[in-house]
């Protein structure tokens, strides 16, 4: 009988990533989020990035690799934020270009905003965490404070992954809560994540913030 595989690690796109199996839920790396990584690693350059419930900072490898300046990532999990660490260093990366915020999003503005204003922002909640985050809810807190957060035609790039809501769900929040954020596209999950049920997927939209003068 062989030995348990419990650690690996995963290769994409030239970039390293921890992988714990077996222990809960999470791997420590969302898959269908590959071509969004990709994304940001392609838009990051020179950049000042901030990483929303960042988990294992996958997001901000994915930045760094681009040529981001600077990733500040945030998460309440201290432990996911120390995982998150390991997968900057298993890349080599500069932790000096890093800064790590254990610390509750919506009750933490002003340690957000110290650290900006950013050229690129990355949202991607859980849907539903008990005495934490409930999206449908909590969703529009975090667009109003976009023009607290943002550079003039920064980048902005929402996420959705509760199969209750869908797209409409997050472009009127963003219309009521923020309408300087222009719209631009969605991007899809790598093609092999094909939906059961249309709508009921991952969704990130692309948004560019533009305040009127």
């Amino acid at each position: 009988m062989g030995q348990d595989i419990t650690n690996l690690t995963a290769l994409e796109h030239g970039l390293k990533y921890h992988i714990s199996l077996g222990k809960a839920q999470n791997s420590g790396l969302f898959l269908d989020m590959r071509n969004g990584r990709e994304w940001v690693k392609q838009h990051s350059e020179n950049k000042r990035v901030l990483n929303l419930f960042s988990y294992t900072c996958a997001f901000s490898v994915a930045a760094l690799a681009g040529n981001a300046s600077k990733v500040v990532n945030i998460d309440m999990s201290k432990s996911s934020l120390t995982k998150g660490r390991e997968n900057h260093r298993l890349n080599h990366q500069d932790l000096n270009k890093v800064i790590f915020e254990g610390v509750d999003i919506f009750k933490s503005y002003g340690r957000l905003k110290k650290h900006g204003p950013y050229q690129l922002l990355i949202s991607d909640p859980p849907s539903f965490q008990k005495g934490s985050v409930d999206i449908e809810r909590d969703y529009k807190k975090i667009i109003r404070r976009l023009p607290d957060l943002m550079s003039d035609n920064g980048d902005v790039l929402l996420c959705l992954n509760s199969p209750d809501l869908n797209i409409e769900f997050l472009l009127a929040e963003v219309a009521r809560e923020c309408p300087d954020c222009e719209f631009q596209y969605q991007f899809n999950a790598p093609a092999v994540f094909k939906e059961a049920h249309e709508g009921k997927g991952l969704k990130c939209l692309y948004f560019i913030y533009k305040p009127q003068v």
